[in-house]
């Protein structure tokens, strides 16, 4: 069984740090191809390398002297390579990036170098075939990932390389300039290559122990989920969890193969698996909580509006010709409510109120801002009587108001609209009676 094992920053910060990850891929030859990330903070108040290749663009745009970050970049790559007593030079790839930068700066390859040199030296570090993700993973006209010929050329590839450093962020684009995915975009790399290659598993590598029920910041010492599924782990990606990006599940979920979050300081801990289906219980009612603040919520009053079949239709119109997207639409008999995010309604608010008002007629229009969506997930919430009320019990006894309350259809998730000034409090009320009581 092949494994694809992707590393995050924080697990490749310094030479250390590439020493505990040789340590775990040779500790198991299944974990034939390796997707590096960039560089992370070493310490706290330290800048990650894609920061810094991101300052070194800036700059180089405005036609402004770059070589400070720059020469920080040069400086963490050649402390990694004399730690691990590599005999190594990237000169020749950083003269190619200071010519690009000087002569013709792209954001995206700027970003990009930073995986692409901590992929060349993971290679020499390991005894790995290297191969430059600009040669194998492709976006289309539109910008969008091209799985396809991805799928083609990177599984070929694949097939005919026993192991292999790949590494993450970057693919090329249909002008044949590099492009990146969004932030965490090594995730999703590491989903593509699991996918090429028909991987039996996807080890994620962090720096925490799998993935936790609730916001370290918010909830002390939250539970780890032991296993989720996907659709779980969309729901709570979507609210704001985050351990890997959201889009890295769609590659190997279609392809069956689960994934395992793991720890690279404690490789011991099982950490959290993601898959399609389990017979598996959780231990508590729900698998997590996730939130995000700053919402809207414009609530339409009309008499009879469900006797009139394009109702809905007209109203989501009204946000849709300002590109406003909609989060959630709760409604009842006769009243209708629209939750968006506060930033992009803001921009737009008077022309689709107005517009609201002279299409549908509506006898009353409130629109409140300062909302909070926290999102109470678990597949085994539509076996167990009473999940709601013991949410509303929760935010009861903490003396906080619900704005709002909306349950999906796969009866997976029920989210609750609370004040800004409410949500830390309210994710922590939630947890306690739905883990610490159920401990």
């Amino acid at each position: 069984m092949k494994k694809v094992v992707k590393f995050g920053g924080s697990s490749l910060a310094s030479a250390g740090q590439f020493q505990k990850v040789g340590a775990i891929i040779r500790s198991d030859e299944a974990r034939v191809y390796v997707v590096p990330s960039a560089p992370g903070k070493r310490h706290d108040g330290d800048i990650k390398v894609t920061d810094l290749l991101y300052e070194c663009y800036e700059l180089a745009s405005k036609g402004q002297n770059f070589y400070e970050p720059f020469l920080a970049v040069k400086d963490r790559y050649n402390e990694i390579i004399q730690g691990l007593g590599l005999n190594l030079s990237l000169a020749e790839a950083f003269d190619a990036i200071e010519d690009k930068l000087l002569h013709e700066p792209e954001k995206d390859y700027t970003a990009s170098r930073g995986e692409y040199l901590n992929g060349l030296i993971m290679s020499g570090y390991l005894g790995y075939e290297f191969i430059d993700a600009a040669e194998v993973i492709f976006f289309d006209e539109a910008g969008n990932f091209d799985q396809t010929k991805t799928d083609a050329v990177l599984g070929q590839k694949l097939s005919e390389c026993e192991r292999a450093v790949i590494p993450g962020f970057y693919g090329i684009g249909a002008d044949g300039h590099v492009k990146t995915f969004s932030r965490g975009g090594s995730d999703i790399t590491g989903s593509i290559v699991a996918r090429a290659c028909k991987a039996g598993v996807y080890e994620n590598w962090t720096d925490v122990s799998g993935l936790l029920m609730a916001d370290p910041h918010i909830v002390s010492s939250p539970a780890v989920m032991r296993n989720i599924t996907y659709k779980e782990l969309r729901e709570l990606s979507y609210m704001g969890a985050s351990v890997m990006h959201e889009d890295a599940i769609f590659p190997v979920k279609k392809a069956g193969i689960p994934i395992n979050i793991r720890n690279t300081n404690s490789p011991e801990d099982p950490g959290t698996w993601i898959v399609a289906n389990t017979a598996r219980r959780s231990k508590y009612t729900i698998t997590g909580i996730a939130g995000r603040k700053n919402f809207c919520s414009i609530v339409i009053a009309k008499d009879l509006m469900h006797s009139q079949p394009d109702f809905y239709t007209k109203v989501v119109q009204c946000f849709s010709e300002n590109a406003i997207p909609l989060e959630h639409l709760p409604s009842g008999i006769d009243t209708m409510t629209v939750i968006v995010q506060e930033g992009k309604f803001i921009e737009h608010e008077q022309e689709v109120l107005s517009r609201i008002a002279k299409i549908v007629q509506p006898e009353s229009l409130e629109v409140e801002s300062g909302i909070a969506l926290i999102a109470v997930v678990g597949r085994s919430m539509k076996s167990q009587t009473g999940t709601a009320a013991k949410i509303f019990r929760a935010l009861a006894e903490a003396r906080i108001n619900v704005r709002m309350i909306d349950q999906g259809a796969s009866e997976l998730n029920i989210i609750v609209g609370v004040l800004n000034e409410d949500f830390e409090r309210a994710i922590r009320s939630i947890y306690h009676i739905f883990v610490d009581k159920e401990e």
